[in-house]
């Protein structure tokens, strides 16, 4: 099941890439040979004859190529491997005298063709996104709590506002926070940060402090539900005291917990450090009382505010903004994390191919499909919405044998007055077209690697 899920989403959004290739070629009067799904021997292909489009199985090129009545009409195929497709037109790659050719056609109607797969592919996103902003709604980057004396703290921020800009970035959302983060760490240097309350802009600048993380090594439910232990690792102060899952705690420091939201209301408000807690547990009604000093786990610089990573619903208008919102984030993701790569600061345990993306969807499935099927459906949307909008970036890429090395050319075509020569580009395209082939080799190898280690 999940490769078939897997499959169908590939499948979707490799249809709306090249659809926008098709759509586009079709418009400008340039004539397409063949539109396929996938890669490899043909499996089924719909060719057009006297009674209408009709299906060929296992067509060879020779038939395709030579049989006179496909000669002017557009072949639908679907091809044995489930990775990547194709819109093939006349005069592609090659010089054709016809006026139908893709090469006969003015460069901005060629620009248009080839940028339309790309932005077909965010568009898909921007549609997927309309549905998961208008079913739960979106982020926003609300502060949820505030450290006590932290920078945040000193400075005035409040739980309830809502940051707009940070380091002169645009947040929108409240994975913008996290993500801005994740890219660029805090450090000693000051943090300018901007944020809304009630409608008034504020901006502060920020010292971040060096701040020791403190762990007792368990988990638990942040809800109304009684403080149970759900987790509790090895080698941490909480299992060498002797406690276990399923106990209940009670109390800390003479502070009654009621329940887990209130535990996480006290962690909260109180950080753990090097200093001895008094905890009191219950285990089968009889209660129970330990000394457990928290273990340093990290050190890392913070401003002191946790950002909101909960939906809310917004209105029609909202939906409309925040799924474009949607779209940017992912963009922008993309696009910072190929800097990392670039910059060498990703390891290829972090770089996914085909193989661990079916696997990745395969999780989504199994973790959401026992709450439903709406809870399916926005699973999977959101992984089509991540995995669109990459597909878009990395088509846009000055790669060639990719829509953007072939945008390169183009725009090349423009300023020079006069196209390059066919023959050398094509040259390029093949080099470009071997080495991405290379590449997935090795980033498929690197999948089944990590599955076989796991």
């Amino acid at each position: 099941m999940n490769i078939i899920i897997a499959i169908l989403i590939f499948s979707l959004i490799i249809v709306i890439h090249e659809l926008g290739h098709f759509l586009l070629a079709v418009k400008n009067g340039i004539f397409v040979t063949e539109f396929s799904i996938g890669m490899g021997p043909r499996i089924i292909t719909l060719v057009k004859t006297e009674k209408g489009y009709r299906p060929r199985f296992f067509l060879s090129q020779h038939d395709f190529e030579t049989t006179p009545e496909w000669k002017d009409t557009t072949k639908y195929s679907w091809k044995i491997l489930p990775i990547g497709g194709s819109c093939i037109m006349m005069g592609e790659d090659e010089i054709v005298e016809d006026e139908r050719a893709f090469n006969k056609k003015g460069v901005w109607a060629r620009i248009s063709v080839v940028f339309a797969g790309p932005l077909f592919n965010f568009v898909l996103a921007f549609v997927l996104a309309m549905f998961i902003t208008g079913i739960v709604g979106y982020d926003p980057a609300a502060v949820t709590s505030v450290v006590k004396d932290s920078p945040a703290d000193v400075a005035g921020i409040q739980a309830g506002d809502v940051i707009t800009e940070l380091n002169g970035n645009n947040i929108d959302i409240g994975r913008d926070v996290v993500t801005y983060l994740q890219f660029n760490p805090l450090s000693d240097e000051e943090v300018n940060l901007t944020y809304d309350r009630d409608g008034q802009k504020n901006k502060v600048s920020l010292a971040p402090l060096m701040i020791k993380t403190y762990m007792l090594g368990f988990g638990y439910q942040a809800d109304g539900a009684a403080a149970a232990i759900t987790d509790i690792y090895e080698d941490m102060p909480l299992v060498k005291a002797g406690l276990q899952s399923g106990d209940i705690i009670i109390k800390i420091n003479d502070n009654p917990i009621e329940d887990g939201k209130a535990l996480s209301q006290y962690f909260q408000e109180n950080p753990l450090s090097a200093e001895t807690l008094t905890l009191t547990y219950s285990r089968g009604g009889e209660e129970s009382t330990v000394q457990v000093t928290p273990v340093l786990y990290s050190q890392n610089y913070s401003i002191g505010v946790s950002v909101n990573s909960a939906r809310v619903k917004t209105d029609v208008l909202g939906v409309v903004k925040y799924s474009a919102v949607e779209v940017k984030y992912w963009i922008k993701t993309t696009v910072q994390s190929l800097g990392q790569i670039i910059r060498g600061r990703v390891s290829t345990d972090d770089i996914a191919g085909p193989v661990g993306i079916v696997s990745f969807i395969g999780d989504a499935y199994q973790e959401s499909k026992s709450d439903g099927a709406l809870s399916v459906f926005l699973s999977l949307a959101y992984i089509s919405i991540l995995l669109s909008a990459n597909l878009g970036v990395m088509n846009l890429l000055p790669i060639p044998a990719l829509d953007g090395g072939r945008l390169i050319f183009l725009i090349l075509e423009v300023f020079r007055g006069k196209p390059v020569d066919q023959a050398k580009e094509g040259l390029v395209h093949m080099i470009g077209l071997v080495a991405l082939m290379i590449l997935m080799v090795f980033v498929m190898f690197n999948d089944l690697s990590r599955l076989f280690h796991s």
